[in-house]
Formats: structure tokens, sequence, C-alpha cells
């Protein structure tokens, strides 16, 4: 939602945007992820062996912004809002609800209860503040912690991590330097459906020499010649 970024307003770089493109493009995004599987299935050679998994969308603070730009100009009410954007087949949650799947909870930011502020500092901090494992976006980084308690039933393994970057462009505001950070996704291996998880990291250059056969910085080079990486 650049187009209601309250950083940006009456800044030079607002020049351009638009609130209906902002929408056409994530819907567009969450069109083109689920395609593969409802390819899939339309395809299913027996009745019944459809893929069908859970998913699970947490809304950020950018989707956040449609609510923040009504709440500051009420004839915005009606106009814009949240049911704009589409997510068929996909569970929902609001911006901060936390939702909990086999222990971990996901949020976009963990936040202080006093303050309503994201938790900062070292994740291993983090991890015992909040006390259980726990999954967020929001930063632009890669950062884990594990620890060990002991449950009525033995140890229990308890992760914090943070994974919020998986796209190809730089953030202007981050500077040159700030823009160095890892970016990729995680899949998380031997759930045990208290918290605990193998970690494997899938960086976008190992993606795109997978399905694309070339490197990350060569492939931006030849599709995307004018986006800054």
């Amino acid at each position: 939602m650049p187009s209601l970024s309250s950083y940006d307003r009456g800044k030079k770089a607002m020049e351009g945007r638009r609130y209906a493109e902002d929408v056409a493009a994530g819907n567009t995004d969450l069109d083109l992820l689920t395609a593969p599987t409802r390819k899939h299935n339309a395809r299913r050679v027996k009745r019944g062996s459809d893929y069908t998994p859970r998913w699970v969308l947490l809304r950020g603070n950018h989707e956040n912004r449609i609510e923040r730009a009504i709440e500051d100009n009420a004839q915005l009410a009606g106009a814009i809002g949240l049911d704009d954007l589409e997510s068929p087949g996909w569970e929902v949650h609001d911006f901060l609800r936390p939702v909990f799947v086999d222990g971990i909870g996901y949020s976009h930011y963990w936040a202080n209860p006093m303050t309503g502020r994201p938790y900062g500092g070292l994740i291993s901090t983090r991890l015992k503040t909040i006390g259980h494992s726990f999954t967020a976006g929001h930063q632009q980084t890669l950062d884990s912690a594990v620890r060990f308690i002991h449950g009525p039933n033995g140890p229990v393994q308890q992760r914090g991590l943070v994974c919020g970057s998986f796209y190809l462009h730089t953030e202007d505001y981050l500077g040159h330097q700030g823009n160095s950070h890892w970016r990729g996704l995680i899949v998380k291996h031997e759930v045990d459906g208290d918290g605990g998880y193998d970690l494997m990291e899938v960086s976008m250059d190992y993606l795109c020499r997978r399905y694309e056969g070339v490197g990350l910085t060569e492939f931006m080079a030849s599709e995307y010649p004018d986006l800054r990486v």
C-alpha cells in the first residue's frame, strides 16, 4: 500500500501512486501464489486426491494502512476497505491478532503489551519474554533463537524466528548498507506440535538457480534491468 504511506505523504516519491493499482497488485500476486494448487486439483486423477493445505494469511502494517486512512479521513469509509483485498481459500487474521499452529505463535510482529510497540533487542531475549515459540516478519532480517525448557513430559523446544524479507527490490529508506540482508523463505521440518521444529532456510538465490537456471544477480540483470538490487 505505498499509495497510503504516511511517511511519503507530500513528497516526490508519492507521485503516480494509486490505491487501485496497489489493490490490484496484491490480488494478482496472491492469485499467482495459489494458482499451481488450483491447477493441480483441476487435473487430479483420482477423486479425493485434491491437495488442500491450510492457507493462513496474517495481515501486516501495510494492509493496516487502509484502516488508518479511514480513521484519519472518515469520508473514505465505504469507498476503500479491507474487503478490497481478495483472499479466496485463505484463513485471514487481522493485523497483530496472533494465530497458533502446532504450538507456534504467528504474528506480523510481537508487541510489548505496555506500549504496543514491537519488541526489540536480541531475539533470545524476546523468546524468553514472549515465553513460547513464535514467528514474525516485519523486520528486514533473518534471526532465530532456540531454547529448551522442562515440560510435564520432558524437554520442550522453543524457537523464536524473525524472517521478514522475500522481495527483489531495494528499500530506499534503508540506504545501501541497510539493504544487505538475507531474503528467502523458511521451511519447518519435524514439527512436533509443541512449538519445536527443525529449521531449513531457502534463499531467493537458491530458488532462482533451482527454477530459473541462473543466479539471482544474473536473473535480475536480464529480467529487471531497471530495478536496483
